[in-house]
């Protein structure tokens, strides 16, 4: 081979090694839905969220730092954590800043008082409450969560930014964005209403805040085995006879604050299935009909 043609070779050989690579097309679903309103009183709540035990039922105390744990949930999602271990009461914060988010462009920074966040959370603006917000807001953002749910999915944290600041009045004000793709846990109607009067009704009882969100996300009811509920509700109880003597008192304690809300709810423990009946919102009375 000639000296001329040997160096054709090579600059045709160097011209391979930095062209561009091809690019492989990527099927990305990201339907854009139309998010559902929220009120005071009643606020949706993604079905994957309360259909597992990433906001566990467990009490105060010291918690763990999770990596990369698979959360059980119900209904083949598939969900990996990290973060610290999430409490109901994370959940009331979460609830409350994805209720303002909804009132404006998802996605949006969102700005709120502090005293308006914890007038949400049905809590007096004091310093220990404030403290114990800061520190739920924190860890809220330091989450790290990937969902997938069929042809959907979501990677990325609960809380996306937060900033922390006073207004002209000096009041203390956050400045609060989630992630805009959160969206996808709301494809399909995947959400429920959650009465959050109820919910408030159930404070400082963190089982029966997760029965409550739970049995919700059922339009029907179905019966599931205490084992089950032991699980998917995050429980640190040491044995499932403890924990099913506070899942009988939790489910009393929803059934007397459903039906105060005119919400009627009755249960049975038959050995080791929990038969649960509830009365059907509006929108679930709806679904049920058109699957009818």
């Amino acid at each position: 081979m000639s000296l001329a043609n040997l160096m054709a070779r090579l600059e045709e050989n160097r011209k391979r090694s930095v062209a561009k690579p091809k690019e492989v097309a990527v099927e990305v679903y990201d339907e854009v839905v139309a998010l559902p309103n929220s009120s005071e009183s009643v606020r949706p709540i993604p079905n994957v969220i309360l259909r597992s035990a990433l906001f566990g039922a467990i009490a105060k105390g010291r918690r763990p730092y999770l990596e990369r744990v698979k959360v059980d949930s119900l209904g083949g999602i598939d969900m990996i954590y990290t973060g610290a271990l999430l409490d109901q009461g994370d959940l009331d914060v979460w609830g409350a800043v994805l209720h303002l988010a909804l009132a404006q462009e998802f996605g949006a920074e969102c700005k709120v008082t502090a005293y308006r966040l914890l007038k949400l959370l049905g809590k007096t603006d004091t310093g220990k409450n404030r403290r114990i917000l800061d520190k739920r807001i924190s860890r809220l953002k330091a989450t790290a969560l990937q969902i997938g749910m069929g042809r959907y999915s979501y990677e990325g944290s609960l809380i996306h930014e937060v900033y922390r600041g006073q207004n002209e009045r000096s009041e203390r004000i956050y400045v609060i964005r989630l992630n805009s793709k959160l969206h996808v846990l709301f494809n399909g109607s995947q959400y429920t209403r959650v009465n959050w009067s109820v919910r408030q009704a159930l404070h400082g009882k963190p089982l029966a805040q997760w029965v409550h969100g739970f049995y919700s996300s059922h339009a029907r009811s179905y019966d599931f085995k205490v084992d089950t509920l032991h699980q998917l509700c995050g429980s640190r109880a040491r044995s499932l006879p403890d924990f099913k003597k506070d899942l009988r008192r939790s489910l009393e304690a929803v059934a007397c604050a459903s039906t105060a809300e005119g919400k009627p709810l009755s249960y049975h423990l038959d050995g080791n299935l929990v038969k649960v009946k509830t009365t059907p919102s509006a929108s679930q009375q709806r679904h049920l009909a058109k699957k009818r």
